[in-house]
């Protein structure tokens, strides 16, 4: 069955310093090693007056937690940190229902005005039972040297009641058409010690691929991961680390994978260290992740909310996104930052503090009203208004959500910079609807050519939404594209394939609001990868988190549906010179024309442009034998070519 994610802001790393006070010492390690995850709230925090000793199965006995809002546990956002705020009985765990039988009521695409191809499930096989069944929060990367090896990172509670492994991954290598779910022997994921919040990133220079996640093993709660032990096997990993901390958050990665630029290979990984108050930190490796320098973004006050980093396709440039919460509650207004780097890391300049706006939502997180929720009756899914940065050729790009007029609880916004970050233009609201509807948790992704696919949770199909209950449709992911880094925008069209129900979250470890507290696109070439947390499965009668993938083709088409194509054919001719392997799509009509597919052939990706209805892929001189010719963008319409040329 289905597994669900683990990643709010309360991870669990608790860890007993000694140092100023004998009595706040054990406590302050405890708290701090839990980390930042689900909703300490402002209330929350002012309640814990008396001093509460909790022991909790999996963490380090003895947390006192009137240390809760002297440590920023409230403020973070890691499982580890809900898992501290649920013992200490300022927030709610979840917990498990069912609403038996149903008649599944979900809306399906089948116009052609639509983004992507078919949606993938990333949990397989679903085998997943009980309430250790979350998994959500996703992050997506691939092999620019091989895309059709991708892998995507995000929190996976299937072993949270047994040991510190609240991650997990899944590996296509096919191009994203399926997934199999990384399962080491012990039957957990390989990323043992490690409490979520995902970061995954292939690192072309060294052929190797990093997971990065809060992590037990370095420090009592810092960040560290794994790395392929085999060059370009994400199926074998080892341990490494990153900052030996006890109470770190939200942390997000970015690796200069452009062989031009003077920083190749440089990985970067942004989060906050709430040991010092919630300071912005960044550390950087030019070494493959062998040692790491770390220089400071921002400090405590205010409190700067680690977003998303990024690197420049271009020329190596990097970024790191934050947002200034107002302080939390609800109703409150946001800030966002940029932070750059143009010498690989070493030195940074804060370019950019924009105008406030008001945060999404439509109440105060009952669990922790630090955070605002996105639904009620029970408020559910907490989001500040946090999005992704992306950039390209010196151009900048940022995707986050606000709330919208009047009753509307929220609306998706996409701002852009010209000079590298240090202005932006007037806020542009990406969704379309006239409705009061909420969006809400956008991301993006920037292509090679210059194209960018902006993707959110978007419930302008439904007039309602029901925590869990599989039939009540509630949600689809919608997108908008560019075609030239941002100038122009088309339409915003379903990405997904279905309005999925709401889902749960059963499990009783972590914060009962918790979906995920982000997601991170990514681009192969000019294909766009992105993930997100879908319901339509579910579990003992009640819809539970799950992630699901799907990808978009760059240059505003590629995810041609498959209606729209008439054939593909593969066949090898001959000519005087030598063979002639040769490929052709043909459309229905030439509405297409501009666009690019992807033809694979041999296991190496051709980006074809499609002239009029057609789109010809040919290769003079193609060796004698069998070749493997697939369209694989869009995939699924048609199955594997395999001319021989004799």
């Amino acid at each position: 069955m289905k597994k669900k994610s683990t990643s709010q802001s309360a991870f669990f790393n608790v860890r007993v310093l000694i140092g100023l006070f004998v009595v706040l010492t054990g406590v302050f390690l405890a708290l701090i090693g839990f980390g930042t995850f689900s909703g300490l709230t402002a209330n929350s925090v002012q309640a814990q007056q008396t001093h509460k000793i909790i022991n909790v199965a999996g963490l380090p006995p003895g947390f006192d937690c009137a240390q809760i809002s002297a440590l920023g546990i409230d403020r973070q956002e890691n499982l580890r940190a809900g898992a501290i705020m649920i013992a200490c009985g300022e927030s709610e765990g979840g917990s498990a229902f069912s609403y038996g039988a149903f008649s599944r009521l979900y809306q399906q695409v089948t116009g052609p005005l639509t983004f992507g191809g078919t949606d993938v499930d990333l949990i397989s096989p679903q085998t997943d039972a009980g309430t250790h069944i979350t998994q959500s929060e996703t992050m997506s990367a691939a092999n620019p040297d091989n895309p059709n090896q991708i892998v995507v990172a995000y929190n996976d509670s299937r072993s949270f009641a047994t040991s510190n492994n609240i991650s997990g991954a899944s590996v296509s290598t096919d191009g994203g058409t399926t997934f199999v779910r990384l399962t080491a022997s012990t039957g957990r994921s390989p990323f043992d010690n490690t409490f979520g919040d995902p970061v995954v990133m292939y690192n072309r220079e060294s052929g190797e691929w990093f997971t990065v996640w809060i992590d037990v093993a370095c420090g009592s709660f810092g960040l560290g991961g794994y790395k392929t032990t085999t060059p370009s096997d994400p199926n074998s990993w080892t341990h490494f680390c990153v900052h030996s901390g006890s109470s770190d958050d939200r942390e997000s990665g970015a690796v200069d994978n452009n062989p031009a630029s003077s920083h190749y290979g440089n990985m970067y990984v942004s989060w906050n260290d709430f040991a010092v108050g919630g300071n912005l930190k960044v550390r950087f490796s030019s070494d493959h992740g062998v040692t790491w320098t770390e220089r400071q973004l921002a400090p405590a006050s205010p409190f700067i909310r680690d977003v998303q980093a990024t690197v420049d396709l271009t020329n190596g440039d990097v970024y790191v996104a934050g947002m200034d919460e107002g302080g939390g509650g609800f109703p409150h207004n946001d800030t966002n930052h940029m932070y750059r780097s143009t010498d690989g890391g070493n030195t940074w300049v804060h370019t950019f503090i924009g105008n406030p706006f008001p945060g999404p939502g439509l109440t105060t997180c009952a669990s922790n009203s630090y955070f605002a929720c996105m639904f009620t009756g029970p408020s559910y899914w907490r989001h500040e208004g946090w999005g992704q940065p992306a950039a390209n050729n010196g151009i900048v790009h940022l995707v986050y959500a606000q709330d919208g007029a009047g009753a509307d609880p929220g609306d998706v916004f996409y701002i852009r910079s010209t000079d590298k970050g240090v202005t932006f233009g007037a806020p542009f609201k990406l969704n379309t609807d006239a409705t009061t509807r909420p969006q809400w948790q956008p991301n993006i992704s920037a292509a090679d050519d210059n194209s960018l696919l902006a993707v959110w949770y978007d419930a302008r199909e439904s007039t309602s939404c029901s925590k869990g209950n599989p039939a009540v449709p509630c949600y689809r992911m919608w997108a908008r594209n560019s075609t030239d880094g941002g100038a122009t925008w088309g339409a915003d069209m379903e990405f997904s394939d279905i309005v999925t129900p709401l889902p749960g979250q059963p499990d009783p470890n972590i914060v009962t609001e918790y979906v995920g507290d982000y997601d991170y696109s990514y681009h192969v070439l000019n294909a766009h990868l992105h993930t997100w947390v879908d319901g339509r499965v579910p579990i003992s009668g009640a819809s539970q988190q799950d992630p699901f993938f799907d990808q978009e083709g760059g240059g505003g088409g590629g995810g041609i549906p498959c209606g729209d194509l008439v054939s593909f054919q593969a066949r090898c001719k001959h000519t005087v010179h030598g063979d002639r392997l040769q490929a052709r799509v043909i459309l229905t009509d030439t509405s297409h024309s501009g666009e690019q597919v992807t033809i694979t052939v041999d296991g190496n990706p051709n980006s074809v442009t499609i002239s009029g209805n057609t789109a010809t892929l040919q290769i003079p001189n193609e060796p004698l034998g069998q070749h493997t010719v697939e369209l694989t963008d869009p995939a699924g319409c048609f199955p594997p070519s395999t001319p021989t040329c004799n």
